[in-house]
């Protein structure tokens, strides 16, 4: 396939999905279940149109900067340097799914600190902040962000097909998966079911309200998927668990729960 063929392939594959799975969540929680739901929302006020729309021209310009920056390492000659594989016999299927959740534990691990960097002084204001101007976060926030930042959130996939020998179908399932659970983080909305609160995964996974806080708060809150970088260096919310409980008790109409935090919250510094 031509340079130029791919490029528009994946620019187009990029979109499909940004508004299918993004449309889609809109479409049902903001939309065709907005009232019902309404319980599930984490912050009382509402996103504009205007949020909308502007994070909506950001990520479609997001997704062309990824694709962009993705094609180089998907075609001669550069491809040839990659771990990438075509033949699923070569590392047979359960290494093909296996390769999807080890991706995403180290995207975790390169986002976590990617992030805290976009949040330093020097290149918060001119990397970072865009993204920040959805305070109030939805599903359309998922990809706005500005050029350079594009650029850094997709330079993940680069890394990953230097250090990870990957199939196509895990190269598409890490992506997509990738998306849906960042949809998720940027809902607006806490969907997670009622025990998820009292299991071992919640101690390990992040939620709608963990990443709604770092919008609303600016600060903590980094991690991408878990919570275990955020958690090993301090830098998790002192009023997560307590927000939490707080949007639990109000879906749920439960007793609102005394928040359960950790005694080296009080020394909670972020850097």
């Amino acid at each position: 396939m031509h340079a130029l063929e791919l490029l528009l392939s994946l620019f187009v594959t990029g979109l499909l999905r940004y508004f299918i799975v993004a449309g889609l969540a809109f479409a049902l929680v903001y939309k065709l279940f907005a009232k019902p739901l309404r319980r599930h929302k984490i912050q009382v006020k509402d996103a504009k149109r205007a949020d909308f729309k502007r994070d909506i021209l950001h990520s479609v310009q997001s997704n062309l900067i990824m694709a962009a920056l993705a094609l180089p390492f998907l075609i001669a000659p550069l491809n040839q340097y990659t771990l990438a594989y075509t033949e699923v016999s070569t590392y047979g299927w359960l290494y093909l799914l296996a390769s999807v959740p080890v991706a995403l534990v180290i995207h975790d691990t390169y986002f976590y600190w990617m992030h805290r960097l976009l949040h330093h002084p020097r290149l918060f204001k001119h990397m970072h902040l865009l993204h920040h101007r959805s305070t109030n976060p939805s599903p359309w926030t998922s990809y706005a962000f500005h050029a350079s930042e594009a650029f850094t959130e997709g330079l993940i996939l680069v890394i990953l097909l230097f250090v990870l020998p990957l199939h196509p179908i895990a190269i598409g399932l890490f992506i997509l998966l990738a998306f849906v659970i960042n949809v998720y983080g940027h809902l607006g909305y806490e969907i997670a079911p009622k025990w998820f609160r009292h299991s071992i995964l919640f101690s390990i996974l992040n939620t709608s309200v963990h990443h709604n806080l770092h919008h609303s708060k600016f600060k903590g809150n980094y991690g991408l998927y878990f919570r275990v970088w955020d958690r090993l260096m301090g830098t998790e919310h002192p009023d997560y668990v307590k927000t939490y409980d707080k949007v639990q008790a109000q879906r749920f109409g439960a007793r609102q729960q005394e928040a359960q935090t950790p005694d080296a919250d009080s020394e909670w510094a972020l850097r």
